[in-house]
């Protein structure tokens, strides 16, 4: 099956070529939080050990909140869910895991506090460092790959939100923290962190510059994705890299975050608030994307190849680790069976979907993106141009996931 990698871009050597040369495990970042990256990571632990989670840190709701509140400590809990999806499968780092993601019962002061988010506000107390915290629960956990956090600093989310205001729903409204953005009830225009430019976690700067791959999402667009490239120093090493970068796609639009975004939308807000940015590779299931020529039109804006796979557990939108470590496998594949100098914007069909290609063999790339209306995400109702005859089509929209609050087993409930 023919697949397409662009040409490097100024100053990015081809580091993932580099590793399948050498006949050594690929090097791999992964960004995120929560669920999402969870099983990013239960994906990614299948195919190498040089394997680093660069977790975000603005969670304050949940257990990770009130300890926040509490101790002024770092949110534990993405960091916890990271280390537990890394964990030993058997045997004693496997018990480990389990207990740290037991959660206490009961009415009384430890009511729903996870015992990992307690022992690492302890160890972090201990050493003086996050860092040193997460690498010795790693140790205990056996983990396969290294937790470490965006910063070693907590921040928080700010959000510009529209429609909030009945009486005027136009209005921007500012929403701060990230449990309040991931559930608003209006559509987020955009987002900031503050502090304004918090610094970046030293190590994971280091991972990041030294990897082969980087790997965004799956994850909430603006909660779990967007704060990595908005602090700056790690938005420096991301789009400056000789990695090759990857972005999963969620499988449904998220209620609040991201309600009534098409797929391509948010690849759209990424370009929008890191105009620096450029992908290798976006992945999709094709379930999600009903239209993919948008979608690779968007990808193609940010330098990147559609890889359509199914990655989706059926029936639900929750990302299958299994199928998604075969996706995975077929995209770092690319480097060691063809050439790069292939066009970028193509789209490529694996597993139950077939694979477009024009005459040659070559994918086919789709005809060049055509945008109209301003530059905020799309409403629900607004349509979107189209190249084929200049006709207009309505919105491809992600199946909804359902309900206000999200508690798939790789959702983004809140720690």
């Amino acid at each position: 099956m023919p697949e397409s990698v662009d040409p490097p871009g100024p100053g990015r050597e081809p580091r993932a070529a580099q590793a399948a040369d050498a006949g050594r495990q690929p090097a791999v970042v992964a960004f995120g939080g929560g669920h999402g990256l969870a099983a990013s990571l239960a994906a990614l632990r299948q195919l190498t050990s040089a394997l680093t989670a660069v977790v975000t840190v603005g969670d304050d709701g949940g257990s990770s909140g009130r300890l926040r509140a509490e101790f002024g400590a770092l949110p534990m809990g993405d960091l916890r869910m990271a280390l537990a999806a890394l964990a030993g499968p058997d045997g004693p780092p496997a018990t480990w895991a389990e207990l740290f993601q037991h959660r206490f019962a009961g009415s009384g002061p430890l009511a729903g506090h996870a015992v990992g988010n307690l022992v690492l506000i302890g160890l972090a107390e201990r050493t003086g460092s996050p860092v040193a915290a997460l690498d010795l629960a790693a140790g205990l956990l056996g983990a396969r790959g290294r937790v470490l956090p965006l910063s070693t600093a907590g921040i928080d989310i700010v959000a510009d939100v529209i429609g909030l205001d009945p009486a005027a729903p136009g209005a921007v409204t500012e929403v701060r923290g990230q449990a309040a953005v991931a559930t608003t009830s209006g559509r987020v225009a955009g987002v900031r962190l503050a502090p304004a430019e918090p610094a970046a976690c030293a190590e994971a700067v280091a991972a990041a510059q030294a990897a082969d791959w980087l790997v965004l999402g799956p994850g909430s667009l603006y909660t779990s994705m967007l704060p990595h490239l908005l602090v700056p120093g790690m938005r420096r090493a991301i789009t400056t890299a000789r990695a090759r970068t990857l972005m999963v796609l969620n499988l449904a639009a998220q209620p609040g975050e991201t309600a009534g975004y098409t797929p391509q939308a948010h690849l759209d807000a990424l370009r929008r608030h890191v105009p620096g940015l450029r992908l290798d590779v976006v992945i999709a299931d094709p379930s999600a994307v009903p239209e993919p020529d948008p979608l690779a039109r968007a990808a193609a804006d940010l330098g990147a190849r559609l890889h359509l796979a199914p990655v989706r557990v059926p029936g639900a939108p929750v990302h299958d680790p299994a199928r998604l470590a075969a996706a995975f496998r077929a995209v770092f594949g690319t480097v060691e069976r063809v050439g790069r100098t292939e066009q970028v914007g193509t789209v490529e069909r694996v597993g139950a979907v077939e694979q477009a290609a024009a005459p040659g063999g070559r994918s086919a790339a789709p005809p060049p993106a055509v945008r109209t209306g301003p530059s905020t995400p799309p409403a629900p109702s607004a349509p979107r141009a189209s190249s084929a005859g200049g006709s207009r089509q309505p919105l491809t929209k992600y199946p909804s996931s359902g309900g206000a609050v999200r508690r798939t087993p790789f959702g983004e409930a809140k720690e």
